[in-house]
């Protein structure tokens, strides 16, 4: 396995002048640019006295210069500690001591939230971007920061040149980065992830998910989150693809202006995201009678999926090879029209806990609501005595597998086996071919009055469904299940709802919905709920909140 760094120094050197990072509609890094930017980066941690294994936090907002500065103290072989800028202040001032960093890269808006007299641990905070002091403990360190460049100059007379790249690669047992998992049952817990495991992950991108000179792809999730981190960055800078970055989750709508204009080779998605391209802008016109009739009528229906297929594929920017989905469980009609269309689309899976990656497949070869195969060198194992039709705890063996939870032995020694295996939580089923089939959360398993296993998350894949469901989370109001919903407000608004309308697709709804439920799992009633549900950074709903 080819350790990530001897990757990325290869990407540098081939691309040198090629694009390498850029913010949509915004300021662009070279290759060459990326590795000065490193390089700069070193010298101002080797002069603040930042050590080998050092923890250095790193909380803003999705940027070029968010992924400039990662690599760049990463690769000088300081711990990273991503924290999402969607933690509260708080909670980032908690972390950022929790972790022991004694360095804090963030951005101005962030730096106005946070309180520095509650990370006493802190030698500075370094703006992402200009790369500023914007607090020193010590006026030395900002009379470093302003010495950089005439100190780049100095040991790089001429400017970095490609044959003075090179990254240490003695290290891939040793923690490269402490990732905080914001988990929807649990308090966050910071996940050390060795360089090995990286480096695992990206060889796995690298064979199952090819490039090609003049790649481009669009990040849309947040780096500070294992999946993005990984995927939306490592993985195609180390094959020398050009990655714009959007600032913020988008709307659907803005989505498919910067696929156009970008034309990416791969979409990296969660299901929420291609749910609602679909739901809004594919299945209704799939549904429209006169195209719902052509697609069943034998001779024809090839044809009209083709039709489909060039359309959704031109939206997407025209150049997209490979959509992955993972993060969370993906609609089944969905992926219905999905399969049906021809899209090379592939569902994985994975943890923060696994850097990120358990399961996958290739696109073509995948296997339509399954999520892929074990990994690379990874064992996935179901703990069931028939793990082919009885749901048991997903659990995982190898290299991809975190260290354990910062400082926290206790969660550490839970989360593994009496003979080492990763418990997941999921819980699944595993076909002879190897395919990993989940069922649900083993926390969200709902246990019957009568003894029977209950899995909401199959019973919200019925409901989500209908056109006037956005989401719904199932929950166990003993003795009965109740379904909380979320409704698409312009949907109704558009069809002329009122009360008693919104009363009648309610209940045509429940009945719909029971007649494909066993007798033990039915719904009891539906609730409607105003907001969209609280979620975490990879938008797995925060069910405990909804209990």
């Amino acid at each position: 396995m080819k350790h990530y760094f001897e990757s990325l120094e290869e990407a540098i050197r081939k691309n040198w002048k090629n694009p390498a990072l850029s913010d949509y509609l915004g300021e662009t890094f070279t290759f060459g640019m990326l590795a000065s930017s490193i390089e700069k980066i070193h010298i101002f941690l080797e002069l603040a006295g930042i050590r080998k294994g050092d923890k250095v936090a790193l909380c803003a907002r999705n940027s070029a210069r968010w992924a400039v500065t990662f690599l760049g103290a990463n690769t000088y072989e300081s711990i990273v500690v991503p924290l999402l800028a969607d933690f509260t202040p708080d909670n980032i001032n908690s972390l950022v001591t929790h972790s022991e960093s004694r360095l804090l890269f963030t951005d101005t808006e962030m730096w106005r939230k946070l309180d520095i007299m509650k990370m006493p641990g802190l030698i500075a905070v370094v703006s992402v971007n200009d790369f500023s002091v914007l607090w020193a403990a010590d006026s030395k360190l900002t009379q470093i920061h302003e010495e950089i460049g005439k100190i780049f100059s100095q040991r790089h007379r001429g400017g970095l040149l490609p044959d003075e790249v090179s990254y240490p690669k003695d290290n891939a047992k040793k923690i490269a980065l402490i990732n905080y998992t914001s988990g929807t049952t649990s308090a966050p817990k910071g996940v050390m992830i060795r360089y090995e495991s990286l480096s695992s992950n990206i060889t796995i991108g690298h064979n199952m998910l090819p490039t090609r000179n003049g790649d481009a792809l669009i990040s849309m999730l947040p780096m500070a989150h294992m999946y993005g981190l990984v995927f939306e960055l490592i993985y195609p800078i180390c094959d020398g693809v050009h990655i714009t970055y959007l600032s913020k989750t988008p709307t659907p709508r803005t989505l498919m202006v910067a696929l156009k204009k970008v034309r990416p080779y791969l979409i990296m998605t969660v299901p929420l995201v291609i749910e609602k391209i679909f739901k809004n802008n594919v299945i209704p016109q799939a549904e429209k009678p006169v195209n719902k009739f052509l697609l069943a009528v034998p001779g024809v229906h090839g044809v009209m999926r083709k039709i489909f297929h060039r359309r959704i594929m031109a939206g997407f920017g025209g150049r997209v090879r490979y959509i992955v989905i993972g993060g969370a469980a993906l609609s089944p009609q969905v992926e219905k029209y999905l399969h049906m269309f021809g899209m090379p689309y592939s569902v994985g899976y994975g943890m923060t806990e696994a850097a990120p990656l358990l399961g996958f497949e290739r696109v073509g070869k995948y296997v339509m609501h399954s999520c892929g195969k074990a990994v690379g060198d990874m064992k996935i194992r179901i703990d069931s005595e028939d793990p082919q039709n009885v749901p048991g705890e997903i659990q995982a063996y190898g290299v991809n597998v975190m260290e354990g939870y910062f400082k926290n032995e206790l969660a550490t020694g839970a989360a593994f086996t009496d003979d080492g295996w990763l418990r997941t939580g999921d819980l699944g089923v595993i076909d002879p071919q190897g395919n990993i089939y989940i069922r649900g959360r083993s926390k969200n398993m709902i246990l019957s009055a009568n003894g029977q296993n209950i899995y909401p998350e199959e019973i919200e894949a019925i409901i989500n469904t209908s056109p006037y469901v956005l989401e719904s989370v199932v929950v166990d109001r003993y003795p009965s299940l109740v379904a909380l919903v979320h409704l698409d407000k312009k949907r109704l608004e558009k069809d002329s709802v009122d009360n008693e309308g919104l009363q009648n697709i309610l209940d045509l709804m429940h009945s719909i919905v029971n007649r494909q439920l066993p007798s033990y799992s039915q719904i009891a009633k539906f609730e409607v709920v105003d907001e969209p549900f609280a979620k975490t950074p990879k938008f797995s709903i925060k069910r405990y909140l909804y209990k």
